[in-house]
Parts: C-alpha cells; structure tokens; sequence
C-alpha cells in the first residue's frame, strides 16, 4: 500500500486538511502531520530556537505543537518514517486560498512541498481560491479540489510522479463548483500593494494588521500563467523547481564584474 505523508499550513483542524484526507484515504495509508495552529505566509522556516512536539491526535494523526510545516515535514521524514521506507508521496494542503506567482515564496503550504523534495519525497502543494473573504469557505468548498486531488494522486500511483528530483507540483483550483480542464502553467507575475491596517488597542497604542492581496496580475501574451488559468475558470498545474538561480543573468553579471 502506497504511503501518503498530509500536512498543511492553516492547522491541522482545518476543513480543507479534512478534505485531503478523504479524497486521498482510497489511495494509500494517510499519516497527518499538521501545525498545532494556522501558519499562513510563514514561508520555507524551520524552528531552531525552541523544542517541538508531536501530540497525537488519533491514529497515524499529529498535530506539531507550534510547528511549522517545513517542521512538520523534517521531523516526519526523520522520526516517523524509517529511513529505508518514506513516505511515496507529501500532499500539503488543501491550503484556504491561492498559491499562485510569486505568493509561493511567502506559502507555508508550498514550503511544506518544498521540504518534502528536499528529503527526496516528491510531493504535491495544492490551494483552493475563494471569491471574497475567506470565511466564504465552507467544508462543500473542497469538492472540487477533492476531485483534482484525487484524479492526480491516482495517476501518479498508477504510473509515475511526471517531475525531477527537487521539483514539486503546484495545483490551485478555481472557485466554482466545476472546472474547465487542466492547464500547465507558470508561475505568474503578482501585482502587490499595501495592505498594512492601522489600528489602535484599548491603552492607545498603534499596531498595525496586515490583510490580503487581490489577486491581480500582469498579464502576457500567451495567458499560460497560474493567475489566468484561475480566471479562466481551469485548474492550474505548475512545476516549481527549488533551484532559484536566474540562469540567464549569470553571463552578463560576468561581465558587469570583469568591466574595467
């Protein structure tokens, strides 16, 4: 029986952890390992400065006490699997909103991916978009993302993860109750702003809360990144390599460092 290793970055009483579990429960043995609360946009970080622990919530099923999931994952690959036997696959989500463009650097759910091909796992992050607010989420939210987590995880069983070593699969799927079809993408050209409210506690001292962005997005030509695979309602598939080198700058830097 194929062994799947779930985690995620909103916490492991999430509806969309519930949902990963059961689409993929037919497919192979599940072990969840999930942070003991929501670590959103807490990127690819490990705890160095204070001790974690596992606390088992039901079978093969433990929250990390304020770990996050890069922590979920290391420790997993190091203390719940035996080295000659991890995992076949990690799956990190099913995250409460996008992963898409350059979000996937801040993404505790595509860090978790991350982790998993750095202990040489392959692995799958995947994020469902919502329209608003993400209270809008409800636990019938994921039926779609079920569906596209469950056709994937069966093809990759049935024949073989499609990507090299250190690479992983990013998969967002739309908000709708269904989806056009699979398109390949790359990873799109966010556009940020300022989203860093104001506040004041009851003593009068000012903080400050940061929100989220819209995901709003410099388009091209041919519209084959994540972001337009979104608003064109299919689900996106993105293969993100760890490897963050800008190949095509390094001959020119050469010269910019020889000059003169």
């Amino acid at each position: 029986m194929k062994k799947i290793l779930i985690t995620n970055d909103d916490g492991f009483e999430s509806d969309g952890l519930k949902a990963l579990v059961e689409a993929l429960r037919p497919l192979g043995r599940i072990t969840v390992v999930a942070p003991s609360s929501e670590k959103s946009a807490c990127g690819h970080s490990l705890t160095l400065t204070r001790p974690l622990r596992f606390i088992e919530i039901a079978d093969d099923f433990f929250k990390l006490d304020d770990g996050t999931p890069s922590d979920c994952v290391y420790l997993s690959m190091n203390t719940l699997f035996k080295e000659d036997s991890l995992p076949d696959l990690v799956v990190s989500g099913i995250n409460k909103g996008s992963n898409m463009g350059e979000d996937i650097t801040y993404s505790g759910t595509a860090s978790a991916a991350m982790e998993a091909v750095l202990q040489g796992v392959p692995a799958i992050a995947i994020s469902q978009v919502y329209d608003g607010s993400p209270s809008n989420l409800t636990k019938d939210s994921y039926k779609v993302a079920k569906e596209v987590i469950y056709d994937i995880v069966k093809k990759i069983f049935d024949g073989n993860f499609p990507l090299k070593r250190r690479r992983f699969l990013n998969i967002n799927v739309p908000c709708a109750d269904e989806f056009k079809g699979y398109k390949i993408t790359k990873a799109g050209y966010r556009i940020y702003g300022n989203d860093a409210h104001l506040h004041r506690n009851p003593r009068g001292e000012e903080y400050y809360w940061l929100g989220t962005h819209a995901l709003r997005h410099k388009e091209n030509k041919t519209k084959d990144c994540d972001l337009s695979a979104i608003a064109d309602g299919f689900v996106s598939i993105t293969p993100i390599q760890l490897d963050m080198t800008s190949h095509d700058e390094i001959e020119k830097l050469n010269d910019w460092i020889d000059d003169g």
